[in-house]
C-alpha cells in the first residue's frame, strides 16, 4: 500500500455533519439553529392546581363544588352554622308556633263555651287575634331570617379563606349591616305582598260583577295573574339574590346593593336560577323526608293522648289538646330541619355571589393575593371590599374582625 493510500486527512474516519440540503444520517439529531440544543425537547412546566385554603378552591366554581360546599360548611364549623340556625331561626319559629297553637286553642275554647248571642263577637275576635298573631310571627321570623342570612354570608366568606370565626367575631362583622338586611327583607316581602294583593283585588272585583262574563273574567285574571306573578317572582328574586351578600361583604347601602346584584347576574341569569332551584329542591326533599315521619308519629300520638275524645263531655277541648301536642312536636322537628336547610340555601347563594365575582371581576386573584400575604405576615384590607375602598391604606379600610 502506497503512502498516498495510507495517508488520511485530519478527522477522517469520523462522522461528518450532513451537507446543506442533505438529510441527516440515521441516529443523528438535526441542528435547526445556531444555539446548542435548539429544537430539542426540554422540561415543560407542570400544571399547578388553584389553592384551596378553605371551603372552595380559589377559582371560578363548577356545579360540583357549588352543590357540595354548602353541606361542607355545616361540617367545617357546626358550632356557628347549626348553632346560628337554631338560635336565629329554629328557636324563634318554635316559640311562635307554640304561642299561635296555644292562642288558637284558647280562642276556640272561648267560642265553644260562650253564649249563642255572643258567638259573632267571639268569632270576630278570634279571627282578629289569629291575624295579629300571624303577623307578629311573620315579623319575628323575617327579622331573625335576615340576621341568619348575614351570619351565614360572613361565615362562608371566612371559610373560603380558611379561617374560622367565633360567633362573637361574626356578630362584629354583621352588626353594622343589620339595619340594611332587615330593611331589605321587609321591603322585598312588602313588594310581593302588594303585587299579590293587586292580583287578588282584580279577581274579586271581576267576580263581584256577576254573570258569566264576570266569572270568566275572574278565572282568566286569576290564571294570567298567577302565572305572570310566578314568572315575575322567578326573574326578580334571581336578579336580586345577591343583595344580602353585597350588603354584608361589600358594606354597600341598600340601593347600591340592589344595583350591584342586578349587574352581577347579567349574562348568568339561568345558571344562577338553576343552581338556586336545584339546591332548594334538594333541601325540600330532605326536609320532607325527615318531617313526614314525625307528622305521622304526631298523628298517632294524638290517639294515645285523647283516645276518648268522641265520647267525652267536652270533645272540643280534647281535640284541641291533642292538636296542640301534635303541632308542638311537628313544629319543633320542622323548625330544626328548616333552620338547617336555610343555612344550606343561604350558603349556596353566598357561594354563587363569590363565583360571579370571580368570573366577572377576578376576585379569585385578590383572594389568592390575600392568602399569600397572610402567610407572610402582611396586613391587607378586606379582599371582598370594592376596589376603591380596597385601595385605601389598611388602617383606613375596614378589615376582618379577629377570629
Amino acid at each position: 500500500m502506497t503512502d498516498e493510500q495510507n495517508w488520511q486527512a485530519p478527522g477522517a474516519g469520523q462522522p461528518q455533519p450532513p451537507q446543506y440540503g442533505q438529510p441527516p444520517q440515521y441516529g443523528q439529531q438535526p441542528q435547526y439553529g445556531p444555539y446548542p440544543g435548539y429544537g430539542q425537547p426540554g422540561p415543560q412546566p407542570g400544571w399547578t392546581p388553584p389553592p384551596k385554603p378553605g371551603l372552595i378552591p380559589l377559582r371560578p366554581l363548577t356545579l360540583g363544588p357549588l352543590l357540595a360546599a354548602p353541606f361542607q360548611a355545616l361540617r367545617r364549623n357546626p358550632r356557628i352554622t347549626v348553632g346560628a340556625a337554631l338560635l336565629l331561626q329554629g328557636i324563634p319559629a318554635i316559640v311562635a308556633s307554640i304561642l299561635i297553637a296555644g292562642a288558637v286553642a284558647l280562642l276556640a275554647g272561648r267560642i265553644a263555651n260562650g253564649d249563642v248571642a255572643d258567638q259573632p263577637t267571639l268569632q270576630a275576635g278570634a279571627v282578629g287575634g289569629i291575624i295579629v298573631l300571624g303577623v307578629l310571627s311573620l315579623l319575628i321570623t323575617t327579622v331573625f331570617s335576615a340576621l341568619l342570612q348575614g351570619v351565614i354570608v360572613g361565615e362562608v366568606a371566612r371559610e373560603t379563606l380558611g379561617e374560622k370565626l367565633t360567633f362573637r367575631s361574626l356578630w362584629h362583622l354583621v352588626r353594622g349591616r343589620i339595619g340594611a338586611l332587615i330593611g331589605w327583607t321587609f321591603l322585598l316581602g312588602l313588594a310581593w305582598f302588594v303585587a299579590l294583593a293587586l292580583v287578588v283585588t282584580v279577581v274579586v272585583v271581576l267576580a263581584m260583577l256577576g254573570g258569566t262574563a264576570g266569572v270568566i273574567g275572574a278565572v282568566a285574571a286569576g290564571i294570567v295573574g298567577g302565572f305572570g306573578l310566578a314568572a315575575l317572582a322567578i326573574w326578580i328574586n334571581t336578579k336580586l339574590a345577591m343583595v344580602p351578600s353585597a350588603i354584608v361583604l361589600e358594606r354597600l347601602s341598600l340601593t347600591a346593593a340592589v344595583a350591584r346584584s342586578w349587574r352581577l347576574t347579567d349574562n348568568y341569569f339561568w345558571r344562577t336560577f338553576g343552581i338556586i332551584a336545584l339546591v332548594w329542591l334538594i333541601v325540600y326533599a330532605v326536609t320532607q323526608t325527615i318531617s313526614i315521619p314525625f307528622g305521622l308519629i304526631g298523628g298517632f300520638l294524638g290517639g294515645v293522648l285523647a283516645p276518648t275524645s268522641a265520647s267525652s263531655a267536652d270533645p272540643l277541648s280534647q281535640v284541641l289538646v291533642t292538636q296542640l301536642s301534635v303541632n308542638v312536636l311537628a313544629s319543633i322537628v320542622t323548625s330544626i330541619v328548616g333552620a338547617i336547610g336555610s343555612v344550606i340555601q343561604n350558603a349556596a347563594v353566598a357561594l354563587l355571589y363569590l363565583d360571579l365575582r370571580m368570573r366577572k371581576e377576578g376576585l379569585d386573584l385578590e383572594l389568592v393575593r390575600f392568602v399569600e400575604a397572610r402567610e407572610t405576615g402582611q396586613e391587607l384590607p378586606d379582599p371582598y371590599l370594592p376596589p376603591a375602598e380596597r385601595a385605601q391604606p389598611p388602617a383606613a379600610a375596614p378589615g376582618w374582625p379577629a377570629g
